[in-house]
């Protein structure tokens, strides 16, 4: 399950980021309706910061349930 979490964070990254790109007219087909529109800078932004707030959570997650060794020996 975290790991699924982990690629659904790194997804919603990577997918703003290539939102962000065509929206400033850096990546994709100029037949886009993405392509050079404005809002879809703040959409990419959107989607990175969902995806930035899953991974820091998860990392959180991780880190508190962490099973506790010592009392496993």
């Amino acid at each position: 399950m975290k790991i699924l979490v982990e690629i659904i964070g790194i997804v919603l990254v990577l997918a703003g980021l290539i939102f962000t790109a065509q929206s400033k007219s850096l990546l994709g087909p100029q037949s886009s309706f993405m392509y050079s529109n404005p809002s879809w800078t703040i959409n990419g932004f959107m989607f990175i910061l969902a995806g930035i707030i899953i991974l820091i959570l998860n990392i959180i997650i991780r880190i508190v349930f962490r099973p506790n060794q010592k009392h496993n020996k």
